[in-house]
């Protein structure tokens, strides 16, 4: 159990009957009459809903241990992504929906850090680019720009994306991995 005073970016708490939330921001207000108060700004670590959320000074928050680890993306297996912990070399079940949209950067040996919470894992953070191959994209036309310059491109994972037209198949881009847009040629 901690305090609101012990309040900090990036410190996941269990509020609401268990339901896991990461502080964004937070502000300590000690206004002229009435007590002092805390409003943060928590983000749902589940569903990535981000909620405004005003505490009384000193009230006991309950501190949630998750634990974050390096592991290398092996190979899927049915509706799971096995993933190998780099350090001790244990092979970790991630279901489908934990993944979320980020299998559509995943290849293998890809590294990405697990959040992990009882032994349960939480959700995948990828790094902010990777570089993938064009698996296949149609030939651009010089001169056809009523899309604004660009087409789209089925990459190697399966995922479709919006590149340039100069971008041939079987070139490597990169991509960033939070929004999925084009960040340039590897």
């Amino acid at each position: 159990m901690a305090t609101t005073n012990d309040l900090k970016n990036g410190i996941v708490l269990r509020l609401d009957g268990g339901e896991l939330w990461t502080v964004v921001e937070f502000q300590h207000v000690k206004p002229g009459k009435g007590g002092a108060f805390v409003r943060t700004k928590l983000k749902h670590v589940l569903s990535g809903k981000v909620v405004d959320k005003t505490f009384n000074a000193g009230v006991k928050v309950e501190v949630a241990n998750v634990d974050k680890r390096e592991m290398q993306y092996s190979y899927p297996d049915g509706d799971d992504f096995v993933f190998m912990d780099t350090e001790t070399y244990d092979m970790v079940h991630v279901p489908r929906g934990t993944v979320g949209s980020a299998a559509d950067y995943l290849l293998e040996n890809t590294l990405a850090t697990v959040a992990f919470n009882d032994g349960a894992a939480l959700y995948i953070e990828l790094p902010a680019a990777v570089e993938l191959t064009v698996s296949h994209t149609e030939p651009g036309l010089q001169g056809d720009r009523s899309t604004g310059g660009t087409k789209p491109a089925t990459l190697e994972t399966g995922a479709e994306i919006k590149v340039p037209l100069f971008i041939t198949t079987g070139e490597r881009v990169k991509v960033d991995t939070r929004t999925g847009d084009y960040l340039g040629r590897a």
